[in-house]
């Protein structure tokens, strides 16, 4: 079958057409890891209820014993089962693990882009993970700060996935700068798709929207800011080639936004072993 060099155009009229009828293929939420969340947010819900839960999926199970038993989550390694687990790490944290063991990178189909799309999800859970900090320094609810964080990029490989479908599909050889051209421009819209079709909730939905320092002050926005900040912690934390330093990171305008002092951020920044320790266990 004989291919033909990019042409970026069309490639894009395709896309965006995929977006605007709905034909990007968006993987399925295993309902364990969704219920997990809804379930970490009822106040009546007991630790046997959410370890019942999880032990239907008895490979989600698995996954989540793993990382409970992590260093950097129970330095002694001696949780025997979910319902200590659960009893021990909290409801919150539980379903955390248990959604982000649901997801990973490979969840996208995205042939010879496997190494991007992997940093891609590392970045995302360590955007999640600083997500969670800020919301408790900011007053705003850790745990959709935690799911926005992760959700926030989601897009990303998802048009990916759908730019190689498209260009097998019309005999074209895709170019890295074409690919990571469309990625950038069309990711946002596509993120939306992909948390909307997973039914995730509305506060989760508006706060994965781009941060603008001048929206008018909720707590979507809030959050957004928040998700924004804890974007840039991951990427120098990740990332030795990132465009902040740690002083650029103490003058960013969400952290004034969300009304966080100079000393709160240094103590955010501080915690950065702690949160390489935590992306290590989610990462198992």
């Amino acid at each position: 079958m004989s291919t033909e060099p990019v042409d970026t155009k069309q490639l894009e009229a395709l896309l965006r057409q995929a977006i605007f009828e709905g034909f990007v293929e968006v993987p399925l939420l295993p309902e364990v890891a969704s219920r997990a969340f809804e379930l970490a947010r009822d106040p009546e819900v007991s630790a046997r209820e959410m370890a019942e839960l999880i032990e239907t999926d008895q490979s989600l199970a698995g996954h989540v014993m793993r990382i409970a038993n992590s260093v950097a989550y129970t330095p002694l390694s001696n949780l025997v089962s979910l319902q200590q687990a659960v009893a021990r790490l909290g409801m919150n944290v539980i379903s955390e693990i248990a959604l982000t063991a649901a997801l990973s990178s490979k969840l996208f189909h995205t042939p010879g882009y496997e190494a991007y799309v992997e940093y891609n999800w590392q970045h995302a859970l360590a955007t999640s993970l600083w997500s969670r900090e800020i919301a408790q320094q900011a007053d705003i609810e850790p745990g959709i700060a935690f799911l926005a964080g992760l959700l926030h990029s989601i897009g990303r490989p998802a048009v990916l996935q759908t730019l190689l479908e498209l260009a097998q599909q019309h005999q074209q050889i895709l170019t890295p700068e074409a690919v990571f051209w469309l990625e950038n421009k069309y990711s946002q819209p596509v993120t939306e798709l992909v948390v909307i079709r997973w039914g995730m909730p509305q506060q989760v939905i508006d706060a994965i929207k781009p941060y603008h320092p001048d929206q008018a002050a909720d707590k979507a926005s809030d959050t957004a800011a928040a998700v924004h900040a804890a974007s840039r912690l991951a990427s120098y934390m990740l990332d030795i080639a990132a465009e902040d330093d740690s002083e650029t990171l103490l003058e960013l305008s969400a952290f004034e936004r969300l009304g966080l002092s100079e000393a709160q951020v240094e103590g955010l920044l501080e915690m950065e072993d702690d949160i390489q320790q935590r992306l290590s266990g989610l990462s198992l």
